[in-house]
């Protein structure tokens, strides 16, 4: 099947069509017509193993992969490990290019990305963006566990987007969704999650660059939170405009943990 805007619109269309408009009957829908081109990125955060946990249980025909990029917290793994044991199905990994985490690290050293946004994108480029295209090549239905809250840049966005720069369609299955609907769902059905979670950290990525929530700040307040909060996005999905602003005192000040919970 040829793949362009026209399969957008016609997916949008048998969507709105659809009785049940639930994430399982959409996700359904879209796994099954693009089925053997449909993929989901998780990250192993509370929202991707809902997802994971909708297409592992009801063997939708979609290929599950996740990107390691060396610099995971170890509660990830171990969320990883947990998943594969519940759903006894594949889970494909990605890693960065050996060669260009080496250079990287000669040249720049281990923090670089505390130092500048530019140096920050370098590392996630080479961490998440560039084995994200590897895995995304070839690929027609790309899905996410993106939410409309959990960033400024993402209230633009919708259920079901057209991604230029990988030509495919992208859905999020529980993007309206807010966070206590996610988390009364994981528990509803004991969906294994990320045991950082309940220690204030809401959106999880590299442990370096990422932090618990503390009370009274934004969503996305915990990753990177060095930058400018405009600028808070890796470039899996969204590439803001190229910016060399220094950042000031780079170094991680002490984390404090905020009293969320998702117990």
């Amino acid at each position: 099947m040829q793949l362009d805007t026209r399969s957008l619109t016609e997916s949008e269309a048998a969507l709105d069509s659809l009785t049940d408009r639930s994430p399982l009957a959409s996700l359904t829908w879209l796994a099954e017509r693009f089925a053997g081109k449909a993929v989901f990125s998780t990250s192993f955060g509370i929202e991707d193993q809902v997802v994971t946990h909708l297409i592992f249980t009801h063997r939708l025909p979609v290929r599950v992969f996740t990107l390691d990029t060396g610099r995971n917290f170890q509660e990830t793994y171990s969320t990883w490990a947990r998943t594969l044991d519940r759903y006894q199905q594949p889970i494909e990994v990605y890693y960065p290019q050996a060669a260009a985490v080496e250079k990287l690290l000669a040249e720049k050293g281990p923090n670089s990305f505390y130092y500048s946004v530019e140096n920050r994108r370098e590392c996630c480029h080479i961490r998440k963006v560039e084995p994200l295209n590897r895995a995304l090549a070839g690929q027609q239905l790309w899905i996410t566990g993106i939410r409309a809250e959990q960033s400024a840049n993402r209230h633009g966005m919708k259920s079901l987007e057209w991604d230029a720069g990988h030509r495919l369609i992208k859905f999020h299955p529980l993007f309206d969704w807010t966070f206590e609907q996610v988390r009364d769902y994981v528990h509803e059905h004991n969906i294994p999650y990320n045991p950082l979670h309940d220690r204030g950290f809401v959106s999880i990525g590299c442990a370096p660059c990422t932090r618990a929530v503390r009370a009274g700040e934004d969503f996305r307040s915990g990753r990177w939170w060095w930058e400018d909060a405009s600028k808070k996005e890796c470039g899996l999905h969204y590439t803001p405009a190229d910016s060399s602003t220094e950042i000031p005192n780079p170094a991680p000040s002490n984390l404090q943990t905020s009293s969320a919970s998702i117990a």
